[in-house]
């Protein structure tokens, strides 16, 4: 649906919504006169008696009589329940036009990121597909030195990892909104965490990277492939949104039995609109029309997933002057002492 047609179907859903509002307006007063004229006629009609039967002799003595009284009171009930019943219409087309136009909005949101994803994914996978293909034609086409072979089968092998990583990704992410279970085994952190910032620092060599750990951590009882995708998608997050002379920190530490698990970047940071959101899937800040950066959307919802299924929690903080800093914190001493009880 193009957005000229998202504005006609708008236009078209607020002219009935305010055709609604005078039909009943006028159906309201209306009703309303015509309850004023059918008392004022029964009133007239009930003085007449009393008047022809010698009860009343005035207005003051009619209107101080009961059968005027009880008239008179079934009147004001009828206005009040006119009333009553427009102001609850009211207030129940107000909220039947918010949850319209609620959904309306998520529906079109989601609309924006499944075409977004679309877009990203046809390019993500073309992308090596494409390298791939040119680099085998070049082994055909072409007589190649050692050196010029040896080359290519790198760029080959880089290509295919992508790839990998990609379907991997794209599997994991169906799992977890399935029956996702921590595959617990006991990790040394640091060394996990040492081994793919090595594998990250030959991908990007133009990332300064660091790793900054306390003494004496303890083994942490976790999923290892879960936790080495949550690693990796935070170092490439944090390296697709460098700027000039990038820096990323990893930290790791431990505080009230829990693990603390920072990466800090020197970035272009996110807006604090976006924090909120960045953790959904397939959502990616911008336009894939206009967005320079790879990906699908799929890195940060995957990290959260993740660490949530690890009972632990993940926070956005800006990372002063520039940048952003993830904080994961991944409780300890639980499942630590139910796994050493269980062996």
């Amino acid at each position: 649906m193009t957005n000229r047609q998202n504005i006609r179907l708008r236009l078209l859903s607020y002219g009935v919504i305010a055709y609604m509002l005078l039909a009943f307006a006028w159906w309201s007063v209306l009703l309303y006169t015509k309850n004023r004229d059918a008392f004022e006629a029964k009133r007239d009609f009930l003085r007449i008696m009393l008047v022809a039967e010698g009860i009343v002799k005035n207005d003051t003595e009619f209107k101080t009589h009961t059968r005027y009284q009880e008239l008179n009171q079934q009147y004001q009930r009828q206005e009040h329940m006119i009333l009553g019943e427009a102001i609850v219409f009211v207030i129940s087309l107000i909220i039947g036009v918010w949850l319209i136009n609620r959904g309306y909005n998520k529906e079109m949101l989601a609309t924006q990121q499944r075409r977004n994803f679309l877009l990203s994914i046809t390019h993500e996978l073309k992308s090596p597909i494409a390298s791939v293909r040119l680099i085998l034609e070049t082994f055909q086409k072409r007589q190649l030195n050692q050196e010029q072979k040896e080359k290519m089968n790198r760029s080959a092998l880089q290509e295919t990892d992508r790839l990998n990583t990609l379907v991997n990704d794209l599997l994991l992410s169906a799992k977890l909104e399935m029956a996702y279970e921590p595959h617990r085994e006991f990790l040394d952190l640091y060394e996990l965490v040492a081994e793919l910032i090595s594998r990250m620092e030959s991908k990007y060599p133009h990332i300064h990277f660091t790793l900054i750990a306390d003494e004496n951590i303890e083994p942490f009882y976790g999923d290892k492939l879960g936790l080495t995708s949550v690693t990796i998608n935070l170092l490439e997050n944090a390296a697709k949104y460098s700027t000039d002379s990038p820096e990323i920190i990893v930290r790791l530490k431990t505080a009230k039995n829990s693990i603390i698990w920072e990466v800090a970047d020197n970035g272009i940071g996110i807006e604090d609109k976006e924090k909120k959101r960045i953790f959904e899937k397939f959502y990616r800040v911008g336009s894939e029309d206009t967005r320079k950066t790879k990906g699908t959307g799929l890195g940060l919802f995957i990290v959260d997933q993740i660490v949530k299924a690890h009972d632990g929690q993940i926070k956005i903080l800006d990372n002063l002057p520039q940048g952003t800093i993830f904080t994961i914190k991944l409780p300890m001493v639980n499942k630590l002492t139910e796994a050493r009880s269980q062996m």
